[in-house]
């Protein structure tokens, strides 16, 4: 399972897409429903050099349905500049450190605690991103 996810630094409302895998398609599928949900925003998102993220259908889609997007790629081998990273190893603290899951069903059980769990306390994601005192 892959999880791509935003948060909004205005209120913490966050964003998690779930797939089975991560490659170019479900970045975009991520991209549409980011849009969807938020049409008449512009929305900056803050990504990694991940084959990905700069995939040609990636490109192709942005001057035709992106203009609401705002890419801000960060330097190379930097992940502690992404605010995201830290919801990335809250999950992995509460998800899977020292826990004992029997299966792949039980680990996604609690991933979606988790996801429960923090769209019920944005203020507490804007904490633990540094986006609040």
């Amino acid at each position: 399972m892959s999880l791509f996810g935003a948060v909004s630094i205005h209120d913490g409302e966050t964003v998690l897409h779930q797939t089975t895998a991560a490659h170019a398609a479900t970045f975009l599928d991520f991209l549409r429903m980011l849009k969807e949900r938020n049409p008449d925003r512009l929305m900056i998102l803050v990504l990694d050099h991940a084959r990905i993220h700069h995939a040609k259908m990636v490109k192709e889609f942005l001057p035709k349905e992106g203009q609401c997007f705002h890419f801000i790629y960060l330097p190379p081998y930097s992940p502690q500049l992404n605010p995201i990273e830290r919801l990335w190893k809250w999950r992995k603290d509460t998800v899977r450190a020292n826990v004992f899951h029997k299966d792949r069903h039980d680990i996604i059980q609690a991933i979606i605690r988790f996801v429960h769990y923090i769209h019920e306390r944005p203020e507490e994601v804007l904490q633990r991103l540094g986006c609040a005192g």
